[in-house]
């Protein structure tokens, strides 16, 4: 049987509604999948709400990231774990999908180490240290949980919370860890699911999607992404440095997204719109 690990984003409405509807279909049509989302939308309403602003940084290699500082923590666990998890695992069952919401602390589902020090680049340059956020990055994944549970025919709904060597709950980027757990699980591919139909040369025009290339040349083509782009596209390096044969990038159906509407990135060779899964 094939398996999929699919990343959407957090946000709720009628997006989430269409990849629920998409995924249930793919599962009847007895594809496997493991379902990770995201919730950058939710934190940053839920922070304004509460009083405790986001807070975005830059790294000096121009990655954009959330500050994670422990209130902000309390706040993404809320948003990810608590509101936009059970909210898709509601939707799966309702579309008959027996979906079992995990956050990564949860059987030790990701594992990942702290950042001692967090490096932030402030406007002239200056370069700013931070000692006190809870960001991590995976370096564990229980591989042999999720097999159990897809074995049994429930679907995994992964929140990126993942849990330090010291017992900690951090904020990963759930990209990357779409990734990872492709990685772990020798997925036949990896969607990542965005608001954007793939990786674009000129980001102001939609028209302008590159539709396939092989990953030996992904770094040629990490000069036309920009802002979450960019972590897109370094979780699809990892994937496919792991082992994952392709990984798809697009926000047209999740099943023409698997066939190749968007930007597909294979290990070996290239791939134009209209290849299957």
């Amino acid at each position: 049987m094939k398996l999929a690990v699919i990343k959407i984003g957090g946000a709720s409405g009628v997006a989430t509604q269409n990849i629920v509807a998409d995924v249930a279909r793919c599962v009847a049509d007895g594809l496997q999948v493991v379902l990770v989302h995201g919730g950058s939308d939710l934190t940053n309403t839920l922070s304004q709400q509460l009083g405790h602003e986001a807070r975005m940084i830059t790294s000096p290699s121009g990655m954009t990231s959330r500050y994670t500082d422990a209130e902000t923590l309390r706040i993404f666990a809320m948003a990810v774990a608590g509101q936009i998890n059970t909210e898709l695992v509601a939707l799966l069952q309702q579309q008959g999908v027996n979906a079992l919401g995990l956050a990564g602390v949860d059987g030790r589902l990701l594992v990942a180490r702290r950042k001692a020090v967090v490096r932030s680049q402030l406007p002239g340059g200056r370069i700013q240290i931070l000692r006190d956020d809870y960001t991590g990055q995976i370096e564990q994944v229980n591989g042999a949980l999720l097999k159990q549970l897809l074995s049994i025919g429930l679907t995994p709904v992964i929140a990126p919370l993942a849990l330090s060597y010291e017992g900690e709950r951090l904020n990963v980027d759930g990209d990357r860890a779409a990734a990872a757990i492709a990685a772990s699980l020798h997925a036949d591919a990896l969607a990542i699911m965005t608001n954007v139909p793939g990786l674009l040369t000129d980001p102001s025009d939609q028209n302008t999607v590159i539709s396939g290339f092989s990953a030996h040349r992904l770094d040629e083509y990490m000069q036309y992404a920009q802002g979450r782009m960019r972590k897109k596209l370094l979780g699809a390096q990892e994937a496919l440095r792991g082992g994952v044969p392709r990984v798809c990038i697009g926000n047209a159906s999740l099943q023409d997204v698997l066939n190749g509407v968007g930007t597909t990135i294979e290990a070996s060779v290239p791939v134009m719109a209209g290849g299957a899964l």
